[in-house]
């Protein structure tokens, strides 16, 4: 079992409070991913679920048990960080075993549990190296080995995957999804890059100064941001923002469009598109991505476009989104308008 619930969950050193009264359920097995902006209060959270940080006020609840006063030993948790925490002296054998050895785990079990974690991670080969010897996706899965064997209620990665390369950044996250999959736990996973949150969540939670602006499955999320925060946070590139009379005229104070919603229209104009100059041009071989600075000074949008597309800089073009629907409308507050 892995469920988790916050309930009006609050935390403040001194006078600040970097997060208010917060309430979250997180379902036993969901894959669960914490995203926002740095000091949006995400990996606190973590912090605070780990039992690494006291709360405040407020419970939190691991399997119908109030675990808001029981230290972090004893909430079966599994905490994976950043920077790997493996021991240099010890090998590879050594440090996953470790938090079985510190419960006085008989040596027998500890051997098949460290065999287990290490066919699970294709870590057999590498057990007598030292963590020295190895990449840093090797250190990495050693250290999600050493949470493995301690069979916790739910594993907690505090962006696990910063210290790495472009690479192996998306081997890792292949990697832990398939985990999750076999090892059928929940996961509770902090992380900025928005990314990774898509491709990887179950449900996410977008963090915003210690709030929670909206939950909800990854296209949930895509498809029906509650605010301007979440419609700019969610998808890469980001959503494009016009005000003004472009506004307007849709019965809002902000429109914004997707840059793959767009389509580009060569040498016409539309009555319902936006005329303007081709500006940097990012080929990526299978997408296009143009950068147009729009007419009167209305500023500059993203467009997503095909590989071939034959649009060359300082173009006059004109963009149109791909249907009204593809419009997202927000008020003045910047709150969506459905």
């Amino acid at each position: 079992m892995g469920q988790i619930k916050l309930e009006k969950v609050t935390k403040a050193f001194g006078n600040t409070q970097v997060i208010p009264p917060l309430d979250l359920e997180i379902e036993d097995g969901e894959f669960v991913v914490f995203v926002g902006p740095s000091g949006c209060g995400k990996s606190t959270l973590l912090r605070l679920i780990a039992g690494l940080e006291d709360v405040t006020s407020g419970d939190i609840v691991i399997d119908g048990t109030n675990a808001t006063a029981l230290p972090p030993a004893r909430r079966r948790l599994a905490m994976v960080f950043q920077s790997y925490a493996l021991y240099p002296h010890m090998s590879v054998k050594k440090n996953i075993a470790f938090p079985l050895k510190m419960a006085k785990m008989p040596e027998d079990k500890i051997e098949e549990k460290v065999k287990n974690a290490a066919h699970i991670l294709n870590l057999t080969d590498y057990l007598e190296r030292r963590p020295g010897q190895l990449s840093g996706g090797q250190r990495q899965r050693v250290a999600i080995g050493r949470a493995i064997v301690r069979e916790p209620a739910a594993f907690l990665f505090d962006e696990p995957l910063s210290n790495l390369d472009a690479a192996l950044r998306v081997n890792m996250r292949l990697e832990i999804s398939e985990l999750h999959q076999s090892l059928k736990t929940t996961m509770i996973y902090v992380t900025h890059d928005q990314v990774e949150a898509m491709t990887m969540a179950d449900k996410i939670v977008v963090l915003r100064a210690g709030n929670i602006e909206q939950v909800g499955s990854p296209l949930d999320l895509y498809r029906s941001p509650n605010n301007l925060f979440v419609a700019g946070f969610i998808g890469s590139p980001k959503m494009n923002f016009l005000e003004g009379e472009d506004a307007a005229k849709h019965g809002a104070h902000t429109i914004g469009v997707r840059p793959e919603h767009l389509r580009v229209i060569h040498g016409a104009t539309t009555s319902s598109g936006w005329t303007g100059t081709v500006g940097v041009i990012e080929h990526l071989g299978s997408d296009t991505f143009m950068h147009v600075h729009l007419d009167g000074d209305r500023g500059t949008i993203t467009v997503r476009a095909d590989g071939d597309n034959p649009a060359k800089v300082n173009d006059k073009i004109t963009v149109e989104a791909l249907s009204e629907d593809r419009i997202y409308r927000f008020d003045k507050g910047g709150m969506a308008i459905r």
